[in-house]
């Protein structure tokens, strides 16, 4: 009946457009039509300005990031929106569809669609679905009941590794462990499972079929894989739970101490839940602009992972880079420049970082100067200006929901180039007076 049509095409436009304003807040979705066909598939049309034209169950829609074009975990993203969507409309409507699967209609559709992403094969293809429980949504769902437990009024943390199709464990063994359960949210209300692994140092290991199968030391595990050139750097907390994913198909989850999400697939992190929602990090195109705009790899790469570190351990810090290093007395008084350091006690120690280099540092050295209060001020070339430096910020208008820090990273960002970690553990990249990306 056209009548009931109608209620469907309206019914699913909906639930893409909350799942599109979901995870694309700071993009404007706007329909643009009627498309030709109610088909329910989601299509892209091609563009060249960095914008979207979708068509979804007979809507045509645009798609539109201000100043920037999308980024291809973005498009994946989009395309495990509606597959997501389009499988659901297949299991209730269409006659070849197995319908008795129920799990496509459990939890949020937000996880799912994160699920979509990391493992598209239950979400592609003509009517039949596929009657396999999803590993992937499985696991998120165990990690968010994990997430409202504390043991000993602390908050819990804990892993797992889901060996992909091209993993050595990939498949069912022959002979699975005696007694071999699924890692399903079943396993949440077991005394003890949260105190097996802290997702840190050891995760649990789930085979492709969904069975929990092993507990692993994280780094022996990524051992296995060999010292991967990483697509990003990682924070070196998580550099072994990249490794682990950067081949074979494997995804790990893990419940932070922060009572964070984070999700590592293809040896860099994708996802992180926080506060609430789930966040695309683009870390690969993150990184690769920072990189771009610094010019040096190992300045771009020490940066980035103390930056990380820092965010990791709800440190909050200040680099800045400068475009020209005579700019840094427009930008720092001239008795915290270390070239001009006073005498006293309170700089006597200074004088330890003078004409250093921050390529030639330690990561571990370059992290403990960031924990000092105030910014860190270098040059191209990577020299030390000054640290701990309460930079100057005149004329630069302070919004409301704005603090010092921020206010400071964005008139410095004015002589070239900023780097801001909040204690939140958020970290945002600043150029010429704008935020151009936050992880």
């Amino acid at each position: 009946m056209p009548e009931a049509l109608e209620v469907v095409r309206s019914l699913f436009c909906d639930f893409f457009e909350r799942g599109v304003r979901y995870f694309f807040r700071e993009s404007d979705l706007t329909v643009t039509g009627l498309a030709a066909e109610f088909r329910p598939v989601l299509e892209f049309l091609h563009r060249t300005d960095g914008a979207l034209d979708l068509e979804w169950m007979g809507t045509r829609y645009h798609l539109r990031r201000s100043g920037r074009s999308f980024t291809e975990d973005q498009i994946r993203l989009l395309a495990a929106i509606g597959g997501v969507l389009a499988t659901r409309y297949r299991s209730i409507f269409f006659s070849g569809a197995r319908a008795a699967n129920p799990q496509l209609f459990e939890g949020l559709a937000e996880d799912r669609y994160v699920s979509a992403f990391l493992d598209p094969a239950h979400y592609v293809g003509g009517a039949k679905t596929s009657a396999k429980r999803d590993v992937v949504a499985d696991a998120i769902e165990v990690l968010r009941q994990s997430s409202l437990i504390t043991y000993e009024n602390r908050r819990i943390s804990t892993g797992v590794i889901l060996a992909g199709p091209e993993s050595p464990i990939g498949h069912t063994p022959a002979v699975l462990p005696a007694g071999s359960v699924p890692y399903n949210s079943a396993l949440v209300s077991i005394k003890g499972f949260h105190r097996l692994c802290d997702g840190l140092r050891t995760v649990f290991l789930v085979n492709s079929e969904g069975m929990l199968v092993d507990l692993v030391d994280v780094d022996r595990f990524a051992r296995a894989f060999g010292d991967l050139a990483l697509p990003a750097p990682s924070p070196e907390r998580y550099r072994a739970h990249c490794l682990a994913t950067a081949s074979g198909g494997n995804r790990c989850l893990v419940l932070t101490p922060n009572g964070e999400i984070k999700v590592f697939s293809g040896g860099v992190q994708i996802f992180h839940f926080l506060e609430g929602r789930w966040h695309v990090t683009d870390l690969r195109e993150k990184y690769y602009e920072f990189h771009q705009a610094i010019g040096e790899t190992v300045l771009a790469q020490r940066l980035f992972t103390v930056a990380l570190n820092l965010a990791e351990h709800r440190r909050g810090g200040l680099f800045v880079v400068l475009d020209r290093e005579d700019a840094a007395a427009g930008l720092v008084a001239p008795e915290d420049l270390l070239e001009n350091q006073p005498a006293g006690f309170s700089r006597q120690v200074h004088y330890l970082l003078r004409r250093k280099n921050v390529i030639e540092l330690e990561v571990t050295v370059l992290q403990s100067i960031a924990h000092v209060d105030g910014g860190i001020v270098i040059d191209r070339l990577g020299r030390l200006l000054a640290f701990g430096a309460i930079l100057r910020t005149t004329g630069e208008p302070i919004a409301a929901q704005d603090g010092g820090r921020t206010t400071a990273a964005v008139y410095a960002s004015r002589f070239g180039l900023a780097l801001k970690i909040s204690e939140d553990g958020t970290v945002s990249f600043y150029r010429g007076g704008a935020r151009v990306w936050e992880i």
